[in-house]
């Protein structure tokens, strides 16, 4: 939590809140501790306890206006909750889930939607299961075994991420600020997956220290696949109520382009093993 605000303390200069820099130049970039604390309408002493890890119970009034000050989003403000209840040792807001299989309506839905290529996916972004299309459309996932099959690994591990991602360094960013959203769910997933690209990706580490959060939501993804060339694909993020699994589902609209890309992707793509 100490490090979270003092990275978000850093990316806020006093400009952005209406406040005067000052003569000569700031050793530091970002507000002060002091100018936060004003704009929190808290005493330094008290918010330098909390950046110093000394002030473990701050209140959900006072780390309000912290997220106010510091202009943090919906979910960056729901990750700021979190790990202040990780800190004072309360029962967290929402509870730890246990990996499982995808159930047999994912899975049916799976099939339901092709040509479209769609994942069942899990806190961490673990392939619970994928059709024959969603492991074609990210080439080389299939060759590795049903537990390592994971988005974000994908992303930085797989040598064919790099020219697949037209804009890699996005997805790459977004990957990673997603993975800051499981550290409270899935704490033991998260840190296993996090050593594992820590110490095998640099890109991986110095993205995980940026400490950005937000949750994985519709937009567009653009690949240069192999097979069917260069593609824009809308994705969808469908999640089942109180459940910690969701499903990824890249589309095209019928009469497309794009979306007899699909259909020739679905002509050329094998049955293999789903995990």
């Amino acid at each position: 939590m100490a490090e979270f605000l003092r990275i978000r303390r850093g990316r806020i200069g006093p400009a952005d809140v209406g406040l005067p820099t000052g003569p000569g130049a700031r050793r530091t970039p970002g507000l002060r501790r002091e100018e936060l604390a004003a704009l929190a309408g808290v005493s330094v002493d008290y918010y330098t306890r909390i950046e110093q890890g000394r002030e473990t119970a701050p209140s959900e009034a006072v780390l309000g206006a912290l997220a106010r000050a510091l202009r943090l989003t919906a979910d960056e403000h729901a990750h700021l909750l979190g790990l202040a209840d990780q800190v004072a040792g309360r029962t967290p807001r929402r509870r730890p889930v246990d990996p499982r299989p995808a159930g047999p309506g994912l899975r049916l839905l799976l099939e339901s939607v092709r040509p479209s290529p769609a994942y069942v996916l899990d806190e961490v972004n673990d392939v619970l299961a994928a059709n024959p299309e969603g492991l074609a459309l990210l080439p080389g996932l299939s060759d590795w075994p049903p537990g390592r099959r994971n988005t974000i690994r994908y992303t930085f591990l797989h040598p064919a991420a790099r020219t697949l991602f037209t804009d890699w360094d996005r997805v790459a960013r977004n990957s990673v600020a997603h993975l800051h959203t499981a550290e409270l769910t899935a704490p033991e997933q998260t840190a296993a997956l996090i050593a594992e690209l820590s110490a095998v990706s640099s890109e991986f580490a110095a993205l995980w220290r940026r400490h950005e959060v937000w949750v994985k939501r519709a937009g567009e993804t653009a690949f240069r696949h192999p097979v069917i060339g260069p593609i824009t694909l809308a994705n969808e993020v469908l999640r089942s109520a109180g459940d910690s699994q969701r499903m990824l589902i890249y589309q095209a609209p019928p009469g497309t382009a794009e979306h007899d890309a699909l259909v020739l992707l679905a002509m050329t793509t094998e049955d293999v093993g789903t995990p």
